[in-house]
């Protein structure tokens, strides 16, 4: 395995790859999330390629860029022993010139990004394109590698990568759950012993809104006020449902409905986010 941290190096590298290239993009503080990920791209793919890069222009003011989860080693030895072939770690001035704040941006339909975390994150997803798009371009990778658990951004991707005709194709995964429900993220490493307990209840919130639906007897209303009840010792930034094909807010669920969540704890303001479909 290679790890490669300029641009120049890459492609000259990627000029030499045969076959097939998938490409995992992440902020690296990597976890059995992202591992399954990367082992997906390894059995589907020649090459696998994993960018670790925490990426400054996606982050807003007063967000956790400084002290995002840095564990560089780790996420080493996890692309090593999977099968990865090449580890693209760049600085923050290799990727822009030390130019960040003058950028040629790819700025999503404002439609999509007003909504859900674009709507509290704003400029986020302008930074999530515009780095994803460089990747693609670097990496001239065949595949890229996304989960579910952040379906905005995946539905942005997607409609990316079909308006601006990237010869890519995106593959959705599964969100990777710990035995008790709580979906992996890097930022989970910031909650205290208790705020992990409170957390899971965002799962369940989404575990018993689809247990709710299928008795068909529900209302969205309903299924709000139990996750309200559930969630009360959280600070609920949104609870929404989409339509999953469209990602257009919904005023009535139906078997395509898609329930997001996000909330942040009560003494770290650790920001999590999880969705499930419905019909699930």
């Amino acid at each position: 395995m290679k790890i490669i941290n300029n641009i120049k190096e890459l492609k000259e590298e990627i000029k030499n790859l045969k076959g097939s290239t998938g490409l995992v993009p992440t902020m690296g503080a990597l976890h059995k999330g992202h591992e399954s990920l990367i082992k997906r791209c390894v059995k589907e793919n020649d090459n696998a390629i994993v960018s670790v890069f925490v990426n400054p222009i996606q982050f807003g003011i007063n967000e956790d860029l400084d002290k995002y989860p840095r564990t560089p080693e780790d996420d080493y030895k996890l692309c090593s022993d999977n099968g990865v072939k090449i580890v693209f770690a760049p600085k923050v001035s290799e990727m822009y010139d030390d130019n960040k704040d003058d950028l040629t941006l790819i700025c999503p339909p404002y439609s999509i990004v007003n909504i859900l975390c674009g709507k509290s994150r704003v400029g986020h997803f302008d930074g999530v394109c515009s780095v994803v798009a460089k990747l693609f371009n670097l990496t001239k990778a065949n595949r890229a590698y996304f989960g579910k658990k952040d379906a905005q951004q995946l539905f942005i991707i997607k409609k990316m990568v079909k308006d601006l005709n990237f010869d890519i194709e995106i593959v959705p995964c599964e969100i990777v759950r710990c035995e008790d429900n709580l979906a992996l993220s890097s930022r989970n490493k910031y909650l205290t012993f208790d705020e992990r307990k409170i957390a899971l209840n965002i799962s369940k919130s989404l575990f018993e809104a689809c247990n709710l639906y299928k008795t068909k007897t529900a209302t969205k209303r309903a299924i709000i006020d139990n996750s309200l009840k559930l969630m009360e010792k959280l600070d609920i930034e949104y609870i929404e449902f989409v339509d999953k094909t469209t990602f257009k807010l919904q005023d009535e669920i139906n078997d395509n409905t898609l329930m997001l969540i996000a909330a942040r704890t009560p003494e770290t303001k650790t920001r999590l986010i999880d969705n499930m479909e419905l019909c699930k």
